[in-house]
């Protein structure tokens, strides 16, 4: 288990860090929940400048969700910036403008129109920057659904991904917020791809992502085989395997460990470590097709097999014979994963004031760059209001004034 002591707040020193990718981008988020914050997080983690833009005086609402969503700010929002200021007060809007005018990129996922209701919608955006990349994250692309609010969950269930992944009549959503990030991934995409295109043309453009629309990327997969086989596909608890051995079975110390025979040298090496070379004689199990066929003799042998070593020891054995594993975890024991420590994958972050804990990394390697440093603690509300805004050049007395009235939230931290 992670020790939630805290290290020391304070931001890398930019002189001990090389050059991320991203470095001179930079991004406005009007973004709240996981779908455009994730996205702000991979721009940020790969150097990015992102603006996290926060409604005053209140901040973001991510904040203070409970329960589930309790972690969704801390983990989605390190490396970046806070403004918070109210856009529905002109004088706030004029200064969103102002920065828009030295922004690459605007990013929002709020409610179909809402952008526009506001006042900075990319026709009025764009025309004060002709280069800007406007990233719209929703609910659904262009189409007869667009207008309908939507969340991870319910496009999980009208996009076959709830159907796939619940044993047969029971649909059950995945263990974590995957349509939200894998639709911030796409933007990710979108927005990069948008940015490449400027540098021949000069010009920006708008760019869409959306939730319903990555589900059903997920499910081509299964659309295509069952236009190969004729046959409905089942949900994956019921699924016609493709190999033999390829499930979690049981260990001595009630723990569990999956194992995945998928060829003719797993499954020698299988029969060799574990003193069944006869299996290896019979015709019964020669190949793949034939070990499928006679699974449900298959599986309860291999499960004698195993279930005689402990989770500890089957790993280790299954490791030094090359056959894929995997032991079953928890997310809490992620905080001590091996792999994860010794690569440097977990950094420490504030989730919450006060609360510390290790969080994983961008899961990419670019070259040498170190890809998702620890540059900046996920920002409290208008941590960087007033850095801003000096950055814009706007006067200390004008800054002042806009506090006091609320235009404008500043606070402080390390």
């Amino acid at each position: 288990m992670y020790d939630s002591s805290s290290p020391e707040d304070s931001p890398v020193p930019a002189s001990s860090i090389a050059p991320l990718p991203l470095v001179g981008v930079r991004v406005l988020e009007f973004c709240h929940t996981i779908m455009g914050p994730s996205a702000g997080l991979m721009l940020a983690d790969m150097g990015a400048d992102v603006i996290k833009i926060e409604p005053a005086p209140a901040g973001d609402r991510t904040r203070r969700l409970p329960g589930f969503a309790a972690g969704f700010f801390g983990t989605f929002n390190r490396n970046k910036r806070s403004l918070a200021i109210d856009i529905k007060d002109p004088r706030g809007r004029d200064i969103i403008i102002a920065l828009a005018r030295s922004a690459d990129v605007v990013m929002e996922n709020f409610a179909p129109g809402t952008m526009e209701r506001l006042g900075c919608g990319y026709e009025v955006l764009k025309t004060h920057n002709e280069g800007l990349v406007f990233c719209s994250m929703k609910g659904f692309l262009s189409g007869p659904y667009e207008h309908r609010p939507a969340l991870d969950e319910v496009v999980q269930f009208m996009g076959g991904l709830a159907y796939m992944t619940g044993p047969p009549g029971r649909p059950l959503r995945a263990g974590a917020s995957v349509i939200d990030i894998m639709g911030g991934t796409f933007a990710v995409v979108g927005i990069l791809a948008a940015l490449q295109e400027r540098s021949r043309t000069g010009l920006g453009q708008v760019v869409r992502s959306s939730l319903f629309e990555s589900t059903t990327f997920l499910m081509a997969q299964h659309m295509a085989g069952q236009a190969i086989t004729g046959r409905r596909t089942p949900p994956m608890p019921a699924r016609e395997g493709a190999w033999a051995v390829y499930e979690p079975f049981a260990t001595a110390d009630d723990d569990q460990v999956f194992i995945g025979i998928t060829s003719d040298n797993h499954w020698q090496r299988f029969c060799v470590e574990f003193g069944r070379e006869d299996l290896l004689a019979d015709p019964q199990y020669a190949s793949n097709e034939a070990r499928v066929a006679q699974r449900p003799v298959l599986l309860p042998l291999v499960a004698e097999l195993v279930g005689v070593y402990s989770k500890a020891a089957l790993v280790e054995i299954l490791e030094r014979i090359s056959v894929p594993f995997a032991p079953v975890v928890r997310p809490d024991e992620l905080f001590d994963d091996p792999h994860l420590l010794a690569s440097g994958q977990l950094l420490d972050v504030e989730v919450k004031d006060g609360v510390w804990t290790k969080l994983p990394k961008l899961p990419i390697e670019i070259g040498s760059h170190a890809i998702g440093d620890l540059r900046r603690q996920p920002p409290r509300a208008g941590q960087h209001t007033r850095e801003i805004l000096r950055e814009l050049g706007v006067e200390e007395g004008t800054i002042n004034t806009l506090i006091n009235a609320e235009v404008l939230l500043e606070t402080t931290g390390a």
